[in-house]
């Protein structure tokens, strides 16, 4: 009904950038929001992310706070405003409203970029770049529609986006790799095609008061650690830390999982077992973001658990042309309104 004009669609004068999925399951979009998050904010642009703030326990516009938890905003905008408390943060299932409702705000807090998180099938805004991920182990063009494949729209609905990155990438990929990708997609001409792939920050503690600094490198091989992971894909989360300890018990859940008292009892008392004088609790980001605030953690596992932040990299040396390109088009759509 969109592509008939039965239903409208809105446009805005300010960037409004999209980061979005075909396909069910993680593709990465959160790292990706981030790396243009810190593009931005080091050219000094006023950024706002704008996500609906899925399994949130709250309704209509809200704008994050350094007081919002993740049953207020959602794990992922938590987790993003715990990250760049400068940034503004705001969760509307309805787009359109929140983009009014950001550009309602103050001057300074009214944005001049916004992003949309996994808003691709919002077709209520058309933003001014659209940007569609793919994971490589699951790309959209070997996919079928949903409930047999992962496709949440059919595989031409990508012909909506201005740049589609292929991510998840191994950094062992030969030519012949990308050029078998290049041939599969069938891009239009209008679009430009990226690769990204996973890297990983530092552990981090998810108690600083309470826990000890560590590095995943000085991790020891026969060290134990339990592996809390609640996303969609998490084996290569599961594979790094496995790099660099052969004693992983990993505790896998679904995506966006909210825990209970039932799992974190079941999972103290497999952490009770293990033998090594030193354990270690590992969980992702998104998982931080509700246990931190979870109020039936034990006290023990304050001084054990640590959260290990992903980024991404472009591969073929092609990150300045992504800079480039995001930057030339912010300056364009704001050179047009004035």
């Amino acid at each position: 009904m969109f592509d008939w004009g039965i239903l409208r669609t809105e446009q805005y004068d300010v960037p409004v950038i999209s980061v979005g999925n075909i396909t069910v399951g993680g593709t990465g979009k959160t790292p990706h929001i981030e790396f243009l998050i810190r593009l931005f904010v080091e050219k000094k642009y006023r950024v706002a992310v704008l996500s609906r703030g899925y399994k949130r326990k709250t309704k209509g516009f809200l704008l994050a706070g350094s007081d919002s938890s993740s049953a207020d905003i959602g794990d992922e905008p938590y987790q993003l405003k715990q990250k760049f408390p400068e940034v503004t943060v705001a969760v509307d299932a309805d787009r359109r409203n929140g983009i009014s409702q950001l550009l309602a705000l103050e001057e300074k807090l009214r944005p001049n970029v916004i992003l949309l998180d996994d808003a691709f099938q919002h077709r209520y805004v058309t933003p001014s770049l659209s940007i569609l991920l793919t994971d490589i182990h699951y790309p959209y063009y070997e996919d079928a529609l949903l409930p047999v494949g992962r496709l949440r729209e059919p595989a031409s609905g990508v012909r909506r986006a201005d740049i589609v990155i292929i991510t998840k990438c191994s950094g062992e990929m030969q030519p012949i790799d990308y050029r078998i990708v290049m041939g599969n997609v069938k891009l239009c001409p209008y679009q430009r095609l990226f690769f990204s792939n996973i890297g990983y920050g530092e552990l981090y503690p998810l108690f600083p008061e309470v826990a000890e600094a560590r590095s995943l490198s000085e991790l020891k091989s026969d060290e134990d650690v339990l592996l809390m992971a609640g996303i969609a894909s998490p084996e290569l989360f599961v594979e790094k830390i496995k790099s660099h300890s052969s004693k992983v018990f990993p505790a896998l859940f679904a995506d966006h999982y909210n825990y209970r008292p039932a799992d974190i009892n079941r999972l103290d008392s497999i952490l009770k077992k293990m033998e090594s004088p030193s354990k270690l609790i590992i969980t992702t980001e998104k998982d931080a973001a509700r246990l931190k605030n979870a109020t039936f953690l034990p006290d023990a596992w304050k001084k054990l658990l640590y959260a290990l932040p992903i980024t991404v990299n472009f591969q073929l040396n092609k990150e300045d042309d992504f800079k480039e390109m995001l930057i030339k088009h912010v300056v364009t759509v704001l050179n047009n309104k004035i």
